[in-house]
């Protein structure tokens, strides 16, 4: 059973990988923009893995915003 990972708890977390305020982010801006890049969002995909969730990294990639993501991963 995949875990359900909050729109809250996405945020938290790649707030840390940037290692910014979550109060900073918009939900629908392209986080590889912000400043993100491949190997935050493996260790973001990890965490998630970790947490019971089945991120699919390339899915995640194609479409990087958080907005974006907090559907993938709600599927």
């Amino acid at each position: 059973m995949a875990a359900v990972l909050t729109v809250e708890r996405l945020l938290a977390d790649i707030a840390d990988a940037l290692g910014e305020p979550v109060a900073d982010l918009d939900p629908d801006e392209n986080l590889f923009d912000r400043g993100l890049d491949s190997v935050r969002l493996m260790s973001l995909v990890e965490a998630w893995r970790t947490a019971g969730a089945e991120p699919d990294f390339a899915a995640l990639a194609e479409q990087p915003t958080a907005a974006a993501w907090a559907r993938l991963l709600h599927g």
